[in-house]
């Protein structure tokens, strides 16, 4: 197998202690999933996969957002689905993805399967999403920038290796892991704005599941699949980044960056409405908005006049005019397809103008405000010193509170705190 495979599965065998403030972050990403999870039951793509699996039926194995269970792989691809149904989830820069949503999916799916604990899940989860991210970042832009979605392609590495360790697999079953996701990783963000996205993340989710479950019965891989000749790399405008990808690894968790979502769109738009709430828009006032993002955003989040809420979720210039009169960006109902046929937002948004910067950071944006009366003002925000860990913490027990209530939030938050078995904490789902 290749160096990086190699140093993968190694890392994700290993058994090694997180420290507290590591488990921390798990703790925080495992309760945002769950929330996220709880309230994008009501989403129309939630009805859907779970109707597939009440068709399907099977053993009630793992526990489903909404109620009911399901076999592990499909318990993964509907609660993948569900928890990114919102696109409220987490999201790591460093390959632009959201790591939680294929892991604990697959992780707490495997997890109840096999009875374990949830300290247990939490752990082999946040070896899997460190492994999603480095996956990503071995891949690179150029993968994401071809038309992939690193939250399918680079989850369905990070949910294997979640399954893996909750398997007890050692470093050659971890590379068989590797390299049978290989051939099943897929995404495409031509679905960005449909009910494909949220799929994406389910399909990662369910494949983590499958390919362990196939190791474990005796499945025989190419461990070279993930970076050999022909491999997934190479196949899918990988830029083989080994040693950005492996910097740091087994020391280091590129997993303590995670960033949280404290609007309910594309993570991309987060640094221009960070901007614009230290301006203060107001409608009346604005004359022209002007916003530069990085050259990756364009092709994500720049719908121009989408007329759907979930469109609004990837458009600049519709979470802008939302802002500006007075709509919260933060509430899931301000995503509505009534919302965006108002003629006041519809006259707004067409005076704002978004332009892309290569000078400026992923996680950075400029918004450029002329006033009516002729005056200009302008602010920059770079999302990664958006807060702190404390502040971290209670924006997002404060976001989960908005989406479970005060009472479901604190109780969660303290079982994620306790030695009990998964499946203690899945009855949280419904």
């Amino acid at each position: 197998m290749g160096n990086f495979t190699e140093k993968l599965a190694e890392f994700s065998s290993k058994d090694l202690v997180a420290t507290p403030q590591l488990l921390e972050i798990g703790r925080l990403s495992a309760l945002d999933w769950l929330a996220c999870g709880v309230a994008g039951v009501s989403e129309p793509v939630s009805g859907v996969v779970r109707s597939i699996a009440v068709a399907e039926g099977g053993e009630h194995v793992a526990d489903l957002f909404g109620g009911g269970g399901a076999p592990a792989r499909m318990a993964a691809l509907v609660n993948g689905t569900i928890s990114h149904a919102l696109d409220y989830d987490d999201t790591h820069f460093a390959h632009i993805g959201h790591p939680s949503v294929a892991v604990f999916s697959a992780s707490f799916a495997v997890g109840q399967q096999l009875g374990r604990s949830l300290p247990q899940v939490l752990l082999a989860s946040l070896f899997g999403m460190e492994v999603s991210v480095r996956v990503g970042q071995w891949l690179g832009r150029s993968h994401y920038q071809a038309g992939f979605h690193q939250t399918a392609t680079a989850g369905a590495f990070g949910s294997g290796v979640a399954a893996g360790r909750l398997h007890g697999f050692d470093t050659s079953q971890m590379a068989q892991v590797l390299g049978l996701a290989a051939t099943r990783a897929a995404g495409l963000k031509a679905h960005f704005g449909t009910m494909g996205k949220p799929y994406n993340a389910g399909i990662a989710a369910s494949t983590g599941v499958e390919v362990a479950q196939l190791i474990q019965a005796g499945f025989v891989a190419n461990p070279h699949a993930l970076e050999g000749e022909f491999g997934f790399g190479a196949s899918h405008q990988g830029a083989d980044a080994t040693k950005t990808a492996l910097s740091g690894l087994g020391q280091k968790w590129m997993m303590e960056h995670v960033n949280y979502k404290f609007h309910a769109c594309c993570h991309g738009l987060h640094a221009a409405l960070e901007a614009a709430r230290k301006l203060d828009l107001a409608a009346p006032e604005i004359a022209e908005i002007r916003v530069r993002t990085h050259p990756c955003w364009m092709s994500v989040c720049n719908q121009l006049a989408p007329d759907t809420g979930l469109g609004a979720k990837f458009s600049f210039r519709t979470v802008l005019a939302m802002q500006a009169l007075g709509l919260d960006t933060a509430k899931l109902d301000t995503y509505s397809d009534s919302i965006c046929r108002r003629q006041d937002l519809q006259a707004l948004r067409n005076c704002i103008y978004v332009d892309s910067d290569d000078t400026l950071a992923e996680t950075e944006a400029v918004v450029s405000l002329l006033r009516r009366d002729g005056q200009r003002l302008e602010v920059r925000h770079d999302l990664q010193s958006l807060v702190d860990r404390p502040e971290k913490e209670q924006r997002v027990r404060t976001k989960v509170a908005s989406l479970l209530g005060e009472v479901e939030t604190e109780k969660a938050w303290k079982m994620l705190h306790q030695d009990l078995p998964a499946t203690e904490f899945a009855k949280q789902f419904s």
